[in-house]
């Protein structure tokens, strides 16, 4: 009798538990499921969105599991989610209020799964004591991916460091003075015959290249105004006249047209003598600081000398400072010989060629010559010249790594790989001399172009860390805006290309930056400007495409179509590609649109 009453317990319970499983599924029928973004989107090679879920009030029970399972299902392949778990114990409310969750997913994005893709769920309840389910349909809630972030153009760039040569006219000074009697203005043999004097008629001997020749003539603080005029013009003169004949007598000829004289008279100016004071030993600090206020005082040139006159140190002062102030100072810039570019590029050839000792040329000249060829091939040939040189430098690495990397860009497949492995062996030497901004440019290009982005974009941060040129710098932000879009990093990136070099490249993914960071209206005029630069299939095409886009985010039907037209004009392989594109789904039915792509 008792295990009849057991056995009656127990269906009593199963047709229980039963009949709840079988009325959580009739309410699952009308749960609500909203899936964002609609459809799914990629970024960053993931495609991640958010699930909000809500169950009607009552639905949950006690004892039972409901379960939401997500798929991703594409062709012949399926990718199954984390599932969701709703349990009444954790919703206490549930008999009298909806029950919301909201979740995150996200999977990995793999080619063909925009293909007739869909995102389906199915609910299941689950009786906790026996296992048993009850599942309702899977059903459909997304379809598709969008795609667009994928249009991205790789931007690559070869950065150079500075050769260090300056090919334009360097004026080099030649400094000597002559000095003068107390009151005259004759230059004295003693003065020529010096060794000032004969290293200064040596030097005009040579006949270097001369553009000026500035004379400043000065006189110590003694005597009226009109003599220290006087002799502070003619002292200066003094030596224009001999610097004359001297070259009259090299036979400078037209030479001696070309060269500019400026006389610079200075007439009851302290500061030399000040200087004089404050470097001279011969008094204490004390007595220095007489002088000092004396020619800081008040009274004219004349009556301060009277001061000097009475102090106690004056005699000492006026034999071992004063004489110093009695010169003619002059200066002679003469232009700084150098080979020419031909010379310098002859050179460098006979280097590369072994014809010519690689001394033949200065590091700085031999790194010149690489920059006035425009072979690649040539210049790869100077630059590995340049780091055998004995030199510590990076930038002979550097920029023989950076040829690497232009060979590369116009290279395939096993070629193109092993020139930027060969060009990443040169900038990791490079570093080794010296770290350098340049090198960690050129490997962010190097390991984008290997298709190691994380490891680029390290690089491309560290080089923008450190100090650039400004053609580099923009350079390296189109390289590093490219890696942005890719990283999903939208508002960067389109703040890295609007600092970028002028590209077509550039701009092209600066509109698609654009975009993706919601910015449509600046998108189309940045895409309508460079199509309006360009020309033909490729990046002309893309951005009418990519004008398209935009122009259906802001509902611009005939800009759509506009460009559309445009764009499989240019490539008519964008034919297929608008038709099936989700960022076009509200105007698949619309004929002016299917026509534009016949």
């Amino acid at each position: 009798m008792r295990k009849l009453f057991y056995a009656a317990l127990m269906l009593s319970s199963l047709t229980f538990t039963g009949c709840a499983l079988n009325k959580m599924m009739q309410a699952a029928e009308e749960q609500a499921i909203d899936v964002t973004p609609n459809p799914l989107e990629l970024h960053g090679g993931e495609v991640a969105f958010t699930v909000d879920f809500q169950l009607p009030a009552k639905m949950l029970k006690d004892g039972i599991t409901y379960t939401v399972n997500p798929y991703y299902v594409y062709g012949d392949k399926e990718i199954a989610l984390d599932a969701v778990d709703f349990k009444k114990a954790d919703y206490p409310n549930s008999d009298t209020e909806p029950v919301k969750s909201s979740q995150e997913f996200s999977f990995e994005f793999e080619d063909g799964m925009t293909t007739n893709g869909e995102l389906l769920m199915q609910g299941t309840a689950t009786i906790e004591k026996n296992g048993k389910t009850a599942s309702t349909d899977r059903k459909q809630y997304a379809t598709g991916i969008i795609t667009t972030s994928q249009m991205v153009e790789p931007a690559y760039y070869a950065a150079y460091a500075n050769h260090g040569y300056n090919n334009k006219e360097e004026l080099l000074p030649t400094n000597v003075n002559f000095y003068f009697d107390q009151g005259r203005s004759v230059l004295k043999t003693s003065e020529i015959r010096s060794d000032r004097g004969q290293k200064f008629n040596a030097f005009i001997a040579d006949k270097n290249v001369t553009r000026t020749v500035t004379i400043t003539g000065t006189h110590s603080p003694e005597g009226p105004e009109r003599i220290n005029k006087n002799l502070s013009e003619d002292r200066a003169k003094a030596i224009e006249d001999y610097y004359r004949r001297q070259m009259r007598r090299y036979d400078y000829k037209g030479m001696a047209d070309s060269i500019k004289f400026i006389l610079k008279p200075v007439v009851e100016d302290w500061s030399m003598f000040k200087k004089a004071i404050a470097e001279y030993d011969g008094i204490d600090e004390a007595e220095k600081t007489r002088y000092m206020e004396i020619v800081n005082g008040s009274g004219s040139f004349v009556e301060k000398e009277d001061k000097l006159h009475k102090l106690s140190s004056y005699d000492k002062v006026f034999k071992n400072i004063y004489p110093d102030l009695r010169a003619a100072k002059t200066e002679v810039l003469t232009v700084k010989q150098k080979k020419s570019d031909a010379e310098i590029s002859v050179l460098a050839k006979q280097i590369t060629k072994s014809e010519a000792s690689a001394d033949t040329l200065s590091m700085e000249e031999l790194l010149y010559a690489a920059s006035l060829t425009p072979s690649l091939e040539e210049k790869a040939a100077i630059y590995k010249a340049a780091t055998k040189k004995n030199d510590n430098s990076p930038v002979a690495h550097n920029n023989y790594g950076a040829v690497h990397l232009e060979l590369a860009m116009q290279a395939e497949g096993a070629k193109m790989n092993e020139l930027v492995n060969q060009a990443i062996t040169q900038f990791d030497i490079a570093n080794k001399k010296k770290e350098n901004a340049e090198s960690y440019a050129n490997l962010a290009t190097a390991y984008a172009m290997q298709g190691n982005y994380e490891k680029a974009y390290d690089n491309a941060k560290k080089a923008q860390g450190m100090s650039l040129s400004s053609d580099n710098e923009r350079g390296l932000m189109g390289v590093k805006g490219s890696l942005e879009i890719m990283m999903a990093e939208y508002s960067k990136a389109a703040s890295s290309l609007n600092n970028a070099k002028d590209s077509e490249v550039n701009m092209y993914n600066k509109g698609l930056a654009q975009i993706l960071k919601g910015d449509n209206e600046g998108a189309v005029n940045t895409l309508e400007e460079l199509a309006g630069k360009t020309s033909g299939k490729g990046v002309h095409a893309n951005a009418h495409y990519l004008a398209a886009v935009a122009s259906a985010n802001l509902g611009k039907e005939g800009d759509v179509i506009s460009h559309l037209k445009d764009a499989v004009a240019a490539d008519a392989s964008l034919k297929s590609k608008a038709l099936n594109d989700l960022q076009f789904a509200n105007y698949q039915a619309n004929e002016s649109f299917r026509n534009a792509l016949k």
